[in-house]
């Protein structure tokens, strides 16, 4: 990547009238100079069986690199044509709720050998008329793929071939995944049964784990096939995203970000988020802080919003501020969807840079400055990398486990819940992080790592867990951890099973709690926010110092935090749901004590500072000011350049941040000057 790219999304076949060298004329006034195309419309390329009119394609291909844009082509794979659903009913996925209708996006059974034949043929056809063409810089595969619930017979075959060839015998399935209980046993092959059906989480959690393999193989599919026409200097990448709740929020239960990821150049992510009074640039952070991780390398923002959503038009210089916020992430590319707001059909009000009037509006003015800007700083701020020390441990297993096994009947807290406990205090602590999964080779790297409800874990992870501690790492786990095994089976042992070692605790006994605060309020929170609620572990003290205890008539003498030193390192075990106050508390300790306690954490939230080193080999620092009112502070770095405004910048200078504003520091070490010099 020569450049940070300045994109949008950009549909020429939604257009009400002509307006293709206008709508250029606007993305060239922006610093528009990245378009993504095709991949939303199937249809149009192939309006009937086999009969291809590329035509909308070429225009725009053509008219971009006549203006200098280059362009993302899109295989439009995600949303299948009528024909095809007339002439094969069974390329919808069949679903717990029956057999699919038509008329969405994203209904398909991926599986099916008749949607993969006409999937093959209309990548074939659209890759290869497009991979010669100079405008062209790289490929998305599908859109934000996922395996949409697909759980019809052919994937139940599926799925039987793939507990045959995973665990060798009908022996071994039953014993590990107890299928006796309930005569749930299966004791032929060909009486297994849909797992639609089952009632045991063990083995309803493996099919969701085989649906996750599913989109793992589909998405590597894709890439063989782009990768048979791409050309030298074009990528190939997929837009992954998250758990919606009407926004990016946690990690997504359909797909393992992580194995996905390895065949793309480059992960590309979709990220939304709320706005307004409402923005906190966390979804911003932890969507780009999962989309690096994946590969260990800058990543390209696919799609985020600009005015999207009804409500969520964004304030002044909000835009400007959620661009650098990826910029701080790691990210090489922010695109918007869209560039025009569409006037029909279901995303009638995810409003693009330009509203349904097409005039220029002050989003679409503000964006215009991130253009100038980004073209300007392209030098200073591509491919910026970023070292962390501080990582969190995510898991699929886990959170679909935890769907089987839920925290309490009485709210609908899920294991993402525990995880944004958790980075959403780190983040405003302003500790940069990476994400890692249970199949890291290691975490040596990591002075402090993060572990949330590590519900369902090989033991072989949770050994290796217990090393890093040993050899000096800071961990802190919290509740629901170490609980049961890789096929969601409970240990036999006192919990928090073979972590209890590292962690210098156990317990036996949990409830949820009704009206339970912590003793004394030990970290100085107030009344409010020294409550706990939804999950309470009864901890018993082996070797650890108590931080907290409950108040409790009657589960006062248990142990509620504990901290552990075990080997070089220390464990930390939370064993509650707490607020983010208590979160907070916690985890300021665990990172002084794991030696990340530096001059950037006397500044938090709203005050937010990302931090990364350029190709120039200098330090890039970020200061985003996440609130509606000005923030003062004192620079405590070196001599450097505040880049937006060009003007130097001395140590201990006061900086004045405008609501909702941005300054990015560029400031050299002692070896950098050195070698100026």
């Amino acid at each position: 990547m020569d450049k940070l790219l300045y994109g949008v999304a950009y549909y020429d076949e939604y257009m009400p009238y002509e307006r293709l060298h206008e709508d250029i004329r606007m993305m060239k006034e922006a610093g528009i100079n990245v378009v993504r195309i095709a991949e939303s419309t199937w249809s149009t390329h192939e309006p009937q069986n086999g009969v291809f009119n590329f035509s909308s394609v070429d225009r725009v291909l053509d008219a971009m690199h006549e203006a200098g844009i280059r362009v993302i082509v899109g295989t439009p794979t995600y949303a299948v044509p009528a024909w095809m659903v007339r002439e094969h009913q069974g390329v919808l996925a069949t679903t717990v709720k029956g057999a699919g209708k038509y008329g969405a996006r994203q209904i398909m059974d991926i599986t099916n050998p008749v949607y993969l034949f006409y999937a093959e043929r209309i990548i074939r056809k659209l890759i290869g008329r497009v991979c010669d063409h100079p405008a062209v810089i790289g490929y998305q595969t599908d859109n934000e793929t996922k395996h949409y619930g697909t759980a019809g017979p052919n994937v139940q075959l599926a799925f039987v071939k793939y507990m045959r060839e995973t665990y060798g015998t009908l022996e071994e399935v039953n014993r590990r995944f107890g299928l006796d209980y309930w005569s749930n046993r299966i004791d032929a092959w060909e009486d297994f049964p849909s797992v639609v059906g089952t009632i045991n989480g063990s083995l309803g959690a493996e099919f969701a784990k085989f649906q996750r393999l599913l989109v793992t193989r589909f998405l590597g599919w894709q890439v063989e096939l782009v990768n048979a026409y791409k050309r030298p200097g074009q990528f190939v990448m997929q837009n992954f995203d998250f758990e919606w709740r009407g926004y990016s929020y946690g990690v997504q239960r359909d797909v393992d970000h992580f194995a996905a990821a390895e065949p793309f150049d480059v992960t590309g992510v979709d990220i939304y988020h709320p706005s307004q009074d409402d923005l906190t640039g966390i979804e911003i952070s932890f969507g780009g802080d999962v989309a690096r991780s994946t590969k260990g390398k800058n990543y390209l923002v696919v799609e985020t919003e600009a005015q999207a959503f009804t409500h969520w038009t964004p304030y002044p210089d909000q835009l400007r501020l959620q661009a650098f916020s990826h910029i701080a992430s790691g990210a090489n590319m922010v695109a918007y969807w869209h560039w025009h707001s569409i006037h029909n059909s279901f995303e009638t009000y995810w409003k693009g840079l330009l509203s349904h009037d097409f005039e220029p509006n002050p989003v679409y003015l503000e964006a215009c400055t991130i253009g100038r800007d980004f073209d300007r700083l392209s030098p200073h701020l591509v491919n910026l990398r970023k070292k962390n020390r501080a990582a969190i441990l995510v898991s699929n297993e886990s959170l679909t486990a935890m769907d089987w096994f839920k925290f309490s009947f009485t709210n609908d807290r899920n294991y993402n819940d525990v995880v944004r406990l958790m980075y959403d205090a780190l983040y405003k602590l302003n500790i940069g992080c990476d994400i890692v999964s249970p199949y890291t080779e290691s975490f040596a790297d990591y002075d402090l790592l993060l572990v949330p409800a590590l519900y369902a874990a090989h033991d072989d992870l949770l050994l290796r867990l217990n090393a890093y501690v040993e050899n000096g790492g800071c961990i802190v786990y919290t509740f629901k951890s170490g609980f049961t095994n890789e096929n969601v089976k409970v240990r036999t042992v006192q919990q928090p099973g073979i972590i209890r070692a590292a962690c210098g605790v156990e317990y036996s006994m949990f409830v949820e709690p009704k009206q339970v605060s912590l003793q004394g309020d030990p970290f100085g929170v107030g009344e409010a926010d020294n409550r706990i609620d939804t999950w309470m572990e009864l901890l018993t003290p082996t070797t650890a110092e108590v931080l907290a205890r409950y108040e409790h008539p009657h589960w006062g003498r248990y142990a509620a935090i504990t901290r552990n030193e075990y080997g070089q390192g220390a464990a930390f075990y939370i064993g509650c749901y707490v607020s983010a106050a208590v979160m907070s508390r916690v985890l300021e300790r665990a990172v002084k004590e794991a030696g990340l306690w530096g001059l950037d954490q006397e500044l938090s939230f709203p005050l937010i500072v990302k931090t990364g080193t350029n190709e120039l080999g200098r330090t890039v620092r970020f200061y985003l000011n996440y609130s509606d009112s000005e923030q003062t502070f004192s620079y405590p770095h070196g001599d450097g350049t505040e880049l937006l405004s060009g003007t130097a910048v001395g140590s201990d200078q006061e900086i004045r941040l405008k609501p909702w504003g941005v300054s990015v520091m560029e400031t050299m070490d002692g070896a950098t000057k050195e070698r100026i010099k």
